[in-house]
């Protein structure tokens, strides 16, 4: 895995609790849609040496020039000092790994499942899907608590009008909760659901991303739909 020196352009909130940073991409620093790559603390906090550094999905598309991540900002050591760098301030990246990408048959599509933050590795996918025109069909199912807590929401919307090979079906779990207007999908991502999309798409392949126990949960219930397993896709997730 190759090591690269670099510098953070900037961070910004972009739902509540959830920050996305940003990080000038090095020379020759190359990667496929859906993996990840270790955020490296030059000065890591003394107090706490093991929090030097962190895996994390690529957000950002390989055809942006910019590097990003997104993440939850739980009380961490290390996610303390990284929104405490100054825009500028030197960061090392290692990188990239991973196999949660992208299958090659395009004639298969694709149905990607993320709860919360772990939108972030098919955020990469559907970007460079949506700038390369690729004739694939792609479903996202984006299940979280409110609208106000659902990373990437806006933007997704926006890719769904942009490439007609894409459908997003995002569904929300605590609307009671929220003070935003909803006419999609509410409830937990269940076999119902999964039935009524899958059916409508030949032979897909299925994509897991979230806490662990949601995407054991997921597999689970992508059986019961009659998923086999030979064509669901997991990998630990990166991004907490």
């Amino acid at each position: 895995m190759s090591a690269y020196d670099t510098r953070i352009e900037g961070h910004e909130m972009i739902v509540e609790g959830t920050m996305a940073f940003h990080f000038e991409k090095p020379p020759g620093f190359s990667f496929k849609p859906g993996q990840a790559m270790d955020v490296v603390l030059v000065d890591p906090p003394a107090t706490d040496p093991q929090s030097a550094r962190h895996a994390f999905s690529i957000v950002s598309a390989p055809f942006e020039e910019h590097l990003s991540i997104t993440t939850r900002m739980r009380d961490s050591a290390f996610k303390r000092a990284l929104k405490s760098l100054a825009i500028g301030a030197p960061i090392r990246i290692e990188g990239p790994f991973g196999s949660l990408t992208l299958h090659n048959n395009r004639a298969r599509p694709a149905v990607f499942i993320a709860g919360g933050i772990g939108i972030t590795p098919f955020m990469s996918i559907l970007r460079q899907a949506a700038q390369d025109g690729l004739p694939q069909r792609l479903v996202l199912i984006y299940s979280n608590r409110r609208p106000e807590d659902a990373a990437f929401l806006a933007e997704l919307q926006v890719l769904e009008q942009r490439n007609r090979h894409f459908r997003l079906v995002a569904t929300m779990t605590q609307m009671e909760q929220s003070t935003r207007p909803w006419a999609g999908e509410v409830g937990k991502i269940d076999e119902t659901l999964l039935k009524r999309v899958i059916s409508e798409l030949p032979a897909p392949i299925c994509y897991l991303a979230g806490p662990p126990a949601m995407v054991e949960d997921m597999h689970r219930v992508l059986n019961l739909a009659g998923v086999d397993d030979d064509d669901i896709r997991t990998e630990e997730f990166y991004g907490y």
